[in-house]
Protein backbone atom coordinates (compact mmCIF):
# COMPACT_ATOMS: atom_id res chain seq x y z
CA UNK A 1 0.00 0.00 0.00
CA UNK A 2 1.11 3.08 -0.32
CA UNK A 3 0.01 7.03 0.26
CA UNK A 4 -1.43 7.33 -3.28
CA UNK A 5 -4.02 4.85 -2.53
CA UNK A 6 -5.33 4.33 0.89
CA UNK A 7 -7.69 1.14 2.71
CA UNK A 8 -9.85 1.71 5.43
CA UNK A 9 -11.80 -1.88 6.82
CA UNK A 10 -15.26 -0.23 7.68
CA UNK A 11 -17.69 -3.36 9.40
CA UNK A 12 -16.81 -5.69 6.31
CA UNK A 13 -16.30 -2.72 3.83
CA UNK A 14 -13.19 -2.21 2.39
CA UNK A 15 -12.64 1.29 1.04
CA UNK A 16 -10.25 1.64 -1.65
CA UNK A 17 -9.42 5.49 -2.43
CA UNK A 18 -7.12 6.65 -5.01
CA UNK A 19 -6.04 9.66 -2.78
CA UNK A 20 -3.88 12.07 -4.97
CA UNK A 21 -6.58 14.62 -5.37
CA UNK A 22 -4.13 17.30 -6.05
CA UNK A 23 -3.50 15.40 -9.29
CA UNK A 24 -7.30 14.85 -10.09
CA UNK A 25 -6.28 10.97 -8.90
CA UNK A 26 -4.21 10.28 -12.05
CA UNK A 27 -2.89 7.31 -12.27
CA UNK A 28 1.16 6.79 -12.22
CA UNK A 29 3.41 4.39 -10.49
CA UNK A 30 2.50 5.26 -6.95
CA UNK A 31 -1.41 4.52 -7.90
CA UNK A 32 -0.64 1.37 -9.64
CA UNK A 33 1.31 -0.24 -6.90
CA UNK A 34 -1.37 0.69 -4.68
CA UNK A 35 -4.29 -0.40 -6.60
CA UNK A 36 -2.57 -3.81 -7.17
CA UNK A 37 -1.58 -3.90 -3.14
CA UNK A 38 -5.38 -3.24 -2.63
CA UNK A 39 -6.71 -5.45 -4.46
CA UNK A 40 -4.77 -8.26 -3.23
CA UNK A 41 -5.52 -7.24 0.60
CA UNK A 42 -8.99 -7.26 -0.19
CA UNK A 43 -8.84 -10.39 -1.53
CA UNK A 44 -6.67 -12.07 1.15
CA UNK A 45 -8.71 -10.00 3.86
CA UNK A 46 -11.32 -12.91 5.19
CA UNK A 47 -13.48 -9.64 6.91
CA UNK A 48 -13.88 -7.65 4.17
CA UNK A 49 -16.57 -8.91 2.06
CA UNK A 50 -17.00 -5.79 -0.11
CA UNK A 51 -14.97 -3.39 -1.81
CA UNK A 52 -15.90 0.25 -2.94
CA UNK A 53 -13.34 1.89 -5.12
CA UNK A 54 -13.78 5.92 -5.08
CA UNK A 55 -11.38 9.13 -5.91
CA UNK A 56 -10.40 11.90 -3.35
CA UNK A 57 -12.60 14.79 -3.61
CA UNK A 58 -15.30 16.01 -5.70
CA UNK A 59 -13.95 16.85 -8.87
CA UNK A 60 -12.64 13.68 -10.22
CA UNK A 61 -13.03 10.16 -9.50
CA UNK A 62 -9.35 9.81 -11.78
CA UNK A 63 -8.07 11.90 -14.83
CA UNK A 64 -6.97 8.87 -16.44
CA UNK A 65 -2.54 8.59 -17.03
CA UNK A 66 -0.39 10.69 -15.15
CA UNK A 67 0.63 13.03 -17.96
CA UNK A 68 3.47 13.58 -15.89
CA UNK A 69 4.57 10.44 -15.98
CA UNK A 70 6.43 9.19 -19.00
CA UNK A 71 6.08 5.41 -18.41
CA UNK A 72 2.84 3.60 -19.80
CA UNK A 73 0.50 2.66 -17.66
CA UNK A 74 0.59 -1.58 -16.70
CA UNK A 75 -3.01 -1.83 -17.10
CA UNK A 76 -2.52 -5.32 -16.12
CA UNK A 77 -1.22 -5.19 -12.89
CA UNK A 78 -3.71 -3.09 -11.28
CA UNK A 79 -6.98 -3.76 -13.30
CA UNK A 80 -9.19 -5.47 -10.76
CA UNK A 81 -10.00 -9.01 -11.66
CA UNK A 82 -7.43 -8.70 -14.41
CA UNK A 83 -3.73 -8.50 -12.72
CA UNK A 84 -5.91 -9.53 -9.71
CA UNK A 85 -8.80 -12.23 -9.42
CA UNK A 86 -11.64 -11.01 -6.86
CA UNK A 87 -14.11 -13.19 -5.74
CA UNK A 88 -15.84 -9.92 -3.62
CA UNK A 89 -18.40 -7.74 -4.51
CA UNK A 90 -16.90 -4.36 -5.86
CA UNK A 91 -18.41 -1.12 -6.56
CA UNK A 92 -17.06 2.09 -8.15
CA UNK A 93 -17.99 5.34 -6.21
CA UNK A 94 -17.32 8.54 -8.69
CA UNK A 95 -17.64 11.83 -8.67
CA UNK A 96 -16.92 14.40 -11.37
CA UNK A 97 -14.53 13.39 -14.23
CA UNK A 98 -13.55 9.53 -15.16
CA UNK A 99 -11.08 9.83 -17.87
CA UNK A 100 -9.55 7.20 -19.71
CA UNK A 101 -7.94 4.40 -18.06
CA UNK A 102 -9.93 5.03 -15.16
CA UNK A 103 -13.02 3.99 -17.04
CA UNK A 104 -11.50 0.56 -17.36
CA UNK A 105 -11.27 0.68 -13.65
CA UNK A 106 -15.12 1.17 -13.58
CA UNK A 107 -16.06 -1.40 -15.72
CA UNK A 108 -14.19 -4.17 -14.12
CA UNK A 109 -16.08 -3.35 -11.15
CA UNK A 110 -19.42 -5.15 -10.31
CA UNK A 111 -21.73 -2.12 -9.38
CA UNK A 112 -21.09 1.84 -10.18
CA UNK A 113 -22.68 4.73 -8.21
CA UNK A 114 -21.79 8.12 -10.04
CA UNK A 115 -23.10 11.77 -8.99
CA UNK A 116 -25.37 13.66 -11.49
CA UNK A 117 -22.30 15.66 -12.51
CA UNK A 118 -20.59 12.77 -13.05
CA UNK A 119 -18.96 12.68 -17.09
CA UNK A 120 -16.94 10.17 -18.23
CA UNK A 121 -14.58 10.15 -21.43
CA UNK A 122 -11.86 8.33 -23.17
CA UNK A 123 -9.30 10.67 -24.88
CA UNK A 124 -6.71 8.05 -25.89
CA UNK A 125 -7.65 8.64 -29.46
CA UNK A 126 -7.56 12.07 -29.91
CA UNK A 127 -3.86 11.33 -27.89
CA UNK A 128 -2.15 8.98 -29.93
CA UNK A 129 -2.04 6.08 -27.21
CA UNK A 130 -4.30 3.66 -25.48
CA UNK A 131 -3.34 1.00 -23.99
CA UNK A 132 -6.15 -1.47 -25.49
CA UNK A 133 -7.90 -2.58 -22.27
CA UNK A 134 -10.77 -0.41 -22.61
CA UNK A 135 -11.61 -2.53 -25.22
CA UNK A 136 -13.48 -4.82 -23.28
CA UNK A 137 -16.19 -2.41 -22.48
CA UNK A 138 -17.81 -3.47 -25.91
CA UNK A 139 -18.85 -6.67 -24.01
CA UNK A 140 -19.63 -4.78 -20.91
CA UNK A 141 -22.29 -2.09 -22.64
CA UNK A 142 -23.72 -1.92 -26.01
CA UNK A 143 -21.30 -2.13 -28.69
CA UNK A 144 -22.05 1.34 -30.39
CA UNK A 145 -21.86 3.31 -27.30
CA UNK A 146 -18.36 1.44 -26.72
CA UNK A 147 -17.40 2.37 -30.09
CA UNK A 148 -18.38 6.05 -29.69
CA UNK A 149 -16.81 6.48 -26.32
CA UNK A 150 -13.67 4.85 -27.86
CA UNK A 151 -13.36 6.53 -30.57
CA UNK A 152 -15.17 9.82 -30.45
CA UNK A 153 -13.72 10.66 -27.27
CA UNK A 154 -16.33 12.98 -26.09
CA UNK A 155 -17.57 13.07 -22.72
CA UNK A 156 -20.84 10.94 -22.01
CA UNK A 157 -23.00 12.54 -18.60
CA UNK A 158 -23.69 10.11 -15.66
CA UNK A 159 -27.29 9.94 -17.17
CA UNK A 160 -26.57 8.36 -20.45
CA UNK A 161 -24.29 6.28 -18.59
CA UNK A 162 -27.04 5.40 -16.26
CA UNK A 163 -28.79 4.69 -19.39
CA UNK A 164 -27.09 2.05 -21.77
CA UNK A 165 -25.86 0.54 -18.23
CA UNK A 166 -22.48 1.85 -17.51
CA UNK A 167 -23.96 2.94 -13.85
CA UNK A 168 -26.15 1.60 -11.55
CA UNK A 169 -27.32 4.65 -9.78
CA UNK A 170 -27.08 8.43 -10.16
CA UNK A 171 -27.05 10.86 -7.27
CA UNK A 172 -26.88 14.12 -6.28
CA UNK A 173 -23.63 15.57 -5.93
CA UNK A 174 -21.38 14.44 -2.64
CA UNK A 175 -23.85 11.44 -2.09
CA UNK A 176 -21.91 8.79 -4.32
CA UNK A 177 -19.99 7.09 -0.96
CA UNK A 178 -23.50 7.18 0.86
CA UNK A 179 -25.20 5.58 -1.60
CA UNK A 180 -22.36 2.96 -2.59
CA UNK A 181 -22.50 2.29 1.51
CA UNK A 182 -25.51 1.59 1.58
CA UNK A 183 -25.36 -1.30 -1.32
CA UNK A 184 -21.65 -2.65 -0.24
CA UNK A 185 -23.71 -3.30 3.49
CA UNK A 186 -26.28 -5.33 1.81
CA UNK A 187 -24.03 -7.30 -0.64
CA UNK A 188 -21.68 -7.52 3.04
CA UNK A 189 -24.96 -9.37 4.51
CA UNK A 190 -25.70 -11.62 1.87
CA UNK A 191 -24.37 -15.69 1.56
CA UNK A 192 -20.32 -14.93 0.13
CA UNK A 193 -20.33 -18.18 -1.61
CA UNK A 194 -23.32 -18.08 -3.38
CA UNK A 195 -21.61 -13.98 -4.72
CA UNK A 196 -18.57 -16.05 -5.38
CA UNK A 197 -20.41 -18.67 -7.32
CA UNK A 198 -22.71 -16.31 -9.74
CA UNK A 199 -19.55 -13.62 -9.85
CA UNK A 200 -17.27 -16.50 -11.50
CA UNK A 201 -20.13 -17.55 -13.30
CA UNK A 202 -20.87 -14.01 -15.02
CA UNK A 203 -16.61 -14.36 -15.76
CA UNK A 204 -17.03 -16.96 -17.38
CA UNK A 205 -19.61 -15.92 -18.93
CA UNK A 206 -18.34 -11.91 -20.14
CA UNK A 207 -15.97 -12.41 -23.50
CA UNK A 208 -12.78 -10.79 -22.77
CA UNK A 209 -10.88 -8.35 -25.33
CA UNK A 210 -7.21 -9.78 -26.28
CA UNK A 211 -6.09 -7.43 -23.73
CA UNK A 212 -7.98 -8.62 -21.27
CA UNK A 213 -6.85 -12.37 -21.74
CA UNK A 214 -2.96 -10.80 -21.80
CA UNK A 215 -3.86 -10.12 -18.40
CA UNK A 216 -5.26 -12.75 -16.92
CA UNK A 217 -2.34 -14.87 -18.43
CA UNK A 218 0.15 -12.44 -16.61
CA UNK A 219 -1.37 -13.09 -13.61
CA UNK A 220 -0.98 -17.04 -14.05
CA UNK A 221 2.21 -16.74 -15.27
CA UNK A 222 3.46 -14.01 -11.82
CA UNK A 223 1.56 -16.59 -9.63
CA UNK A 224 4.44 -19.88 -10.93
CA UNK A 225 6.86 -17.07 -10.83
CA UNK A 226 6.31 -15.84 -7.58
CA UNK A 227 5.95 -19.46 -5.82
CA UNK A 228 7.99 -21.79 -3.84
CA UNK A 229 8.10 -23.93 -5.99
CA UNK A 230 9.50 -21.51 -8.60
CA UNK A 231 12.80 -20.97 -5.86
CA UNK A 232 12.62 -25.08 -4.96
CA UNK A 233 13.29 -25.30 -9.02
CA UNK A 234 16.50 -22.98 -9.29
CA UNK A 235 17.38 -24.01 -6.32
CA UNK A 236 17.20 -27.80 -7.17
CA UNK A 237 18.75 -27.10 -10.61
CA UNK A 238 21.53 -24.99 -8.90
CA UNK A 239 22.30 -27.62 -6.14
CA UNK A 240 22.44 -30.67 -8.28
CA UNK A 241 19.66 -32.42 -7.02
CA UNK A 242 16.10 -33.31 -7.48
CA UNK A 243 13.42 -31.03 -6.47
CA UNK A 244 10.77 -31.33 -3.86
CA UNK A 245 7.97 -29.57 -4.93
CA UNK A 246 4.92 -28.45 -2.28
CA UNK A 247 2.64 -26.95 -4.98
CA UNK A 248 2.57 -23.96 -3.03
Amino acid sequence: MTDAVTYESRDGIAIITINRESRMNAIGPEVEAGLAAAWKRLRDTPEDRVGILTGAGAKAFSAGKDMACTAPPDYRSFTPNVGVLLEKPLIAAISGWCIGGSIVLTLMCDLCVATEDAKFMYPEAKMGFAGGMIASAAARIPHKVAMELMLLGEPICAQRAYDVGMVNRVVPAGQHMVEAMKLAQRLAANAPLVMTMLKRLAAQTTPMSPVEIAGHAWRENQRVFESDDFAEGLASFTEKRPPAFTGR
